[in-house]
């Protein structure tokens, strides 16, 4: 807000540096529903959590114009009324969770399974260790990597494929806006669906079944052309794709590692999962460029091939978290 009023570049990089560490945190906040959750009942838990974007998904953009418009009138700059009732409304979120979230769920799991010979607190080296100690841990990392991947990379240029159709600036809008919003809603609206498959069926099925899915998506999109009901298929599965890794993976790692590692071990994921999704997106630009959006779909397919060979391996113990509760 600061940076439009002063009409600052480098005030509008601080305030998105500083949006993306509060998305970071925002993503973590999946985890909490886990701590405490009953072991049948810990997918389903985290999925509704993910679900829960949803809601601000969907509806913020459509009062983003309505509350532009009105606090423009009242002196706001052009195009900051969104940030401003934002301020708003991370306000109430912060005090409701500083006052309703107590005890504070993890640190009482930590508690119930604290041992006599544990450190005050635990170092990303100790995390990592328990990581790359545990199967189900390093597959857990790898499935929501993965999916956050090959998400991001066809997500990403998925507008701009669309933009090299025979459409008029009107109805290029809208066309990108039916697409993304379909996809935004594969990707959270059937997350409680997928929470209760992760808890029926076990963490790995659900993966696997990502990557099924995720493949299915690359398909579609990729040989939809430029006909937009075909790449609003192959999006949506995108988005669905996603959700069972993230949701399935989010759910076996948090079950994986020991409580005391848990939060590194979860912060490690999501650095993983941020950067892969930060490169691939980065270089789906080129594949694009040089090749073609079709290409980059089949590169996205291949992406997927070492989770699922790491889902598929069998030689886990039976009645492990990945395997099903």
């Amino acid at each position: 807000m600061l940076a439009a009023a002063a009409g600052s570049i480098w005030l509008m990089l601080l305030g998105m540096l500083l949006f993306g560490g509060g998305s970071t945190a925002n993503l973590q906040a999946r985890y909490s529903a886990v701590d405490l959750a009953d072991p049948g009942h810990r997918a389903r838990q985290l999925s509704l959590i993910v679900w829960a974007t949803t809601i601000g998904a969907v509806a913020a953009p459509n009062f983003a114009s309505t509350a532009d418009s009105v606090l423009h009138r009242s002196g706001a700059p052009a195009l900051t009324g969104p940030f401003i009732v934002s301020i708003g409304v991370f306000a109430v979120a912060a005090v409701l969770l500083l006052t309703l979230l107590r005890p504070d769920p993890l640190l009482t799991a930590q508690r119930l399974h604290a041992r006599v010979d544990d450190p005050p607190r635990s170092t990303t080296g100790q995390a990592w260790q328990a990581i790359m100690a545990s199967t189900d841990a390093r597959l857990a990392i790898g499935a929501v990597t993965t999916g956050h991947l090959v998400m991001v990379a066809v997500m990403s240029m998925t507008p701009v494929h669309i933009m090299g159709g025979a459409h008029d600036d009107a109805d290029l809008l809208r066309l990108v806006g039916i697409v993304l919003s379909v996809h935004v809603a594969g990707m959270y609206a059937f997350s409680p669906l997928v929470g209760w498959a992760a808890d029926r069926f076990g963490r790995r099925t659900v993966i696997v079944t990502g990557v099924a899915v995720l493949l299915s998506a690359c398909l579609v999109a990729g040989t939809a052309g430029h006909a937009t009901p075909r790449l609003t298929a192959g999006l949506l599965l995108l988005g669905l794709g996603w959700s069972c890794m993230v949701v399935s993976g989010s759910t076996l790692l948090s079950e994986s590692v020991p409580a005391l590692v848990r939060p590194t071990a979860q912060g490690l994921s999501d650095l993983t999962m941020g950067v892969a999704a930060a490169v691939g997106g980065a270089l789906a630009g080129y594949v694009v460029d040089l090749f073609s959006y079709g290409t980059l779909t089949v590169v996205a397919a291949i992406a997927t091939v070492p989770s699922l060979a790491l889902a598929l391996r069998r030689n886990v113990l039976a009645g492990a978290p990945g395997e099903g509760v």
